[in-house]
């Protein structure tokens, strides 16, 4: 072998050995030694270089993409012998569905391998790491890789977040228009049933937040949070619906009470008649202590009782009206059924009385 890069390593009888520096693809072929010996022997070595890749570049990239747009990003390496191997990952996941393309040069017997990634652009991918690695025996486990990052451009992502899931009559509400675009959207634009804010001293905006107090019937309706940016805007909506005030009962046992009532009538043969009618509750003393706030059913029990005691009462003075009335008409009719006349009809009454003193007299 007459070249520089080849030197003798070790020479005997029983061993031959070369090194070969700065080795080639032209390197590769067959070795022969042979021993000069009667007879003569041989013996062949086939050497085979392997074609170290070129590092990996990325192309087809345009910064930035908008959302929708479809990309196509290529991976190229060269120089490989045999042809290498190009895997896609994007953030460290591996994306399988792509296009791989394999060309021999015929001069140096080597490889250029290339694969295409093609898909859509969506938000999801705006800084995501897409990375193409290549794969070879003569890396040693070490592959080489090229890395680019994607900008994804995309319209405004709109979402109202209340603080108040149940918002009743007097108190607080504040609403948070979070936005996500790229580039980064202007200030919010906040709306009440497509018109402005009613009342700018209750309702108040800070940036992206909407605060409304002492909430009344009058601020229910639709709020609308828009948002935009150059690639275009967006919007969403909140219904407000104000409740009433909800009064929380403490529960309440109903125990029976003692109820008494007293009539008390007063009749005079004048007509005159004066009737009154007490109602007094008197509590169960086992009643409990912290029991507060009206007793309905109680209190409609007392007046069943007091509108019942009251109409007896009536009933009663009338049947006893009734009795004594007729008493007196008989009374003052005795000896004046025969007069003529009503000074006779008196003089007969007196007699009467005098007869009626005499008998009782002459019966006692």
């Amino acid at each position: 072998l007459r070249d520089n890069r080849i030197e003798l390593v070790r020479a005997s009888w029983h061993e031959l050995s070369i090194s070969v520096s700065d080795v080639s693809l032209s390197d590769e072929g067959q070795y022969t030694c042979s021993l000069f010996t009667m007879p003569v022997k041989t013996s062949k070595a086939f050497l085979t270089v392997l074609g170290v890749p070129e590092k990996p570049q990325i192309t087809g990239f345009t910064s930035p993409v908008m959302e929708g747009e479809r990309m196509q990003l290529t991976c190229k390496t060269s120089g490989s012998k045999p042809a290498a191997d190009i895997r896609w990952f994007k953030n460290d996941k591996e994306v399988k569905d792509v296009k791989y393309l394999k060309e021999e040069d015929a001069v140096r017997k080597t490889f250029t391998v290339s694969s295409t990634l093609d898909f859509l652009a969506d938000r999801s991918d705006d800084g995501a790491v897409v990375s193409c690695r290549v794969d070879h025996e003569s890396l040693n486990s070490t592959p080489q890789i090229a890395m680019q990052v994607l900008e994804i451009h995309y319209t405004p992502l709109v979402k109202i977040i209340s603080s108040n899931s149940w918002p009743e009559e007097g108190q607080s509400i504040i609403l948070t228009c979070e936005s996500k675009g790229k580039p980064v959207p202007e200030p919010v634009l906040w709306t009440k049933d497509g018109g402005e804010l009613p009342d700018p001293e209750r309702m108040v905006v800070n940036g992206r937040v909407l605060s409304i107090s002492f909430l009344n019937k009058t601020d229910n309706g639709t709020y609308r949070c828009e948002a935009k940016n150059p690639i275009g805007r967006n919007s969403t909506e909140y219904v407000l619906i104000v409740h009433d005030v909800f009064n929380t009962l403490l529960p309440t046992t109903v125990i029976p009470s003692l109820t008494t009532a007293t009539v008390t009538t007063n009749v005079a043969l004048t007509a005159s008649t004066t009737t009154a009618a007490t109602a007094t509750s008197i509590r169960d003393p086992n009643a409990l202590a912290g029991q507060t706030g009206p007793d309905h059913a109680l209190i409609g029990g007392i007046v069943a009782v007091v509108v019942f005691v009251t109409l007896c009462s009536i009933i009663l003075l009338g049947r006893y009206l009734a009795r004594h009335k007729g008493t007196y008409l008989t009374n003052e009719a005795k000896g004046a059924e025969d007069a003529p006349d009503a000074d006779t009809a008196i003089i007969n009454a007196e007699g009467s009385q005098v007869n009626a003193e005499e008998k009782k007299e002459y019966f006692i």
